[in-house]
């Protein structure tokens, strides 16, 4: 059994829409919860038994799987005919990994940061800052559809969805802003939206 412990809009929206890209609404039932919000609304939810309290959370016949990057590769690699993932001894995986990493290791510092408003030299060394993440971005995006060529993968929906979550922050690049819209637009990520609409109806 697999269970999604998600809240609505939130950083586990991404991972219904890949659940949806993958073809297994079938196999993973969906709880939703409740998490502390930016602005002080909502609160620990006691049904999720995230350490933290956080989402996503995935749990596989009793086991805990945590944070947005890990889940995405488990449930890539669960349903590899999808293609959002690359095996073991692919060419490009090395390349898939790396983008997967970035995220973790330098984007998401750099934009908590960013929000933040913190500088500090020991900080730029380490994570660089947005200018260059979006440099990045668009040296890997030019003449590409997608961060691996023209397929789409785990990597692009983790990464756009940064963007498309937090617009204040969309560089003004053609290239970046047209890949945030074509992952934004995929089918799988506007079932994913609707549904989460329907959630917050549902609980007013």
């Amino acid at each position: 059994m697999l269970t999604l412990y998600h809240a609505p809009f939130s950083r586990s929206t991404r991972i219904v829409a890949l659940i949806h890209d993958l073809g297994l609404q079938d196999r993973v039932q969906i709880e939703p919860v409740t998490v502390t919000r930016p602005d002080g609304s909502g609160g620990r939810d006691p049904k999720n038994p995230h350490p933290e309290g956080k989402v996503p959370l995935l749990m596989h016949d009793g086991a805990m799987i945590r944070e947005s990057v890990a889940i995405a590769l488990y449930l890539a690699e669960l349903a590899p005919e999808a293609g959002l993932a690359r095996p073991v001894g692919a060419a490009d995986r090395g390349p898939f990994l790396s983008w997967l990493s970035w995220y973790s290791g330098v984007l998401e510092p750099v934009i908590v940061l960013s929000l933040c408003e913190l500088e500090h030299p020991v900080l730029t060394t380490t994570f660089r800052d947005m200018p260059e993440a979006t440099k990045r971005l668009a040296g890997a995006l030019k003449g590409n559809s997608y961060l691996m060529g023209e397929d789409f993968t785990i990597a692009d929906l983790i990464i756009a969805s940064t963007f498309s979550t937090l617009p204040q922050l969309m560089p003004e690049i053609p290239d970046i802003q047209g890949w945030v819209a074509r992952c934004t637009n995929r089918p799988a990520m506007q079932a994913a939206l609707a549904y989460d609409a329907e959630l917050m109806a549902a609980n007013g």
